[in-house]
């Protein structure tokens, strides 16, 4: 599945510094560490509906990673999935009359055209579900005893995972009701434990199906990103990125069958997590359908400017949307672009070395944009600093001025 447009990235003078993220199975901020190539997996979309504020500020929050090793001299390696077939989209399709082909198409195409507007860097790999179905049944196959039948559905036993609760950290209850809430089915009968989940789904009549050594059926959610990760990644790849809704169980379980699938351990090397943005005092999600749709915002307004909206939020934070959000942005935007505009401004290094050293520390992009306030804020004659502060915020920040 083709990916997105990639924007022009400016180079910048000099080097960044090494990036150090707050990683959830560590409990605490580690440097990124990787060699001359960065690898990192962030999961997808699920392509019933349009991309929202929420889906963006994810999306953002790892862009700004991918800027950041790029600036500090790594090559970047980005795999990204789309949930192509799941049930909610099959839901979706019976509900409107559309071929659930159809609606994830449509969907996917919106997404990328959102992505490409707030120039998020596109993946090296956009890959659907349903374009590595012999992938995901072959992985499976690798999982031995630790697969299990249950009526024709197959299951992975969570007794075979040795390290399993090592990236979320929690217990057993919280796991039970997180995994009810979150797509999980802990009360079926017939599963060895209630926390053992789905992997591949036996053919139902009226639902998509592929031929497969398992039987004919269709993926459970966890395996396709393990089964993507490893083939185009391998497993210890640097960072494993999401919402932080998907900690657990999705992260937690793709984990483990990385780990009993490979003998390695870790499966990732960070699990990295993005806030939750809410609407009128809950999460915006699609199941409440308390959605800020990014197509139905750049019809009316910059797109920087949306961005800017979501860089002015720390990305581990929870935070409300409101249209004063977009107001505050808009203002900020038209600031730095008069002061970009110019003939000179204060020192553009000394700008640029401090944004990069707060980018570098788990991802301070309010503090960056601070930085970028003050400038705008004050006169100097550095005749230079103009070009170069545009510069960053292009490269470093993803905001066009």
């Amino acid at each position: 599945m083709r990916s997105w447009p990639a924007p022009n990235i400016p180079r910048l003078p000099g080097s960044g510094h090494p990036l150090h993220l707050y990683d959830t199975a560590a409990r605490q901020v580690r440097p990124t560490a990787p060699g001359s190539e960065a690898r990192m997996y962030v999961c997808g979309i699920t392509p019933y509906d349009a991309t929202h504020i929420g889906h963006a500020n994810t999306y953002l929050s790892f862009d700004l990673v991918n800027r950041v090793w790029r600036d500090a001299g790594h090559d970047v390696h980005y795999t990204q999935n789309a949930t192509d077939v799941d049930d909610p989209l099959l839901e979706r399709a019976g509900q409107t009359g559309v071929d659930w082909r159809e609606l994830a198409e449509d969907q996917i195409e919106l997404f990328r055209t959102d992505m490409a507007a707030l120039r998020i860097l596109p993946p090296r790999e956009y890959v659907g579900v349903t374009e590595v179905i012999d992938q995901v049944a072959g992985l499976i196959g690798r999982l031995g005893d630790a697969a299990y039948r249950v009526d024709g559905d197959v299951y992975f036993a969570r007794s075979a995972a040795p390290k399993f609760g090592a990236v979320s950290g929690l217990g057993e209850e919280e796991m039970l009701a997180l995994f009810a809430e979150r797509g999980g089915d802990p009360e079926r009968p017939g599963k060895r434990d209630p926390l053992d989940w789905l992997l591949w789904r036996a053919e139902r009549p009226g639902e998509p199906s592929w031929p497969s050594p398992l039987g004919a059926g269709r993926p459970g959610w966890h395996i396709e990103c393990t089964a993507i990760a490893l083939a185009n990644l391998g497993s210890g790849f640097d960072v494993a990125g999401g919402g932080s809704d998907l900690v657990f169980p999705h992260h937690e379980m793709g984990a483990s069958e990385g780990h009993v699938a490979t003998g390695e351990w870790p499966f990732a090397r960070a699990y990295v997590h993005s806030g939750m943005v809410g609407l009128d005092g809950e999460k915006m999600s699609k199941s409440r359908g308390n959605l800020v749709f990014v197509s139905k915002l750049r019809q009316s307004h910059d797109p920087m400017a949306v961005r800017l909206a979501l860089l002015a939020h720390h990305y581990r934070s929870d935070w409300e949307w409101t249209p004063a959000e977009l107001a505050r942005a808009e203002a900020r935007l038209g600031r730095w672009r008069a002061a970009v505009a110019r003939p000179s401004g204060p020192g553009g290094l000394a700008l640029l070395e401090r944004v990069r050293g707060l980018l570098a520390g788990d991802l301070d992009a309010p503090g960056a944009l601070a930085a970028v306030d003050e400038w705008a804020a004050n006169e100097g004659a550095d005749e230079e600093a103009p070009a170069l502060v545009r510069a960053t915020a292009d490269a470093l920040l993803g905001v066009e001025l």
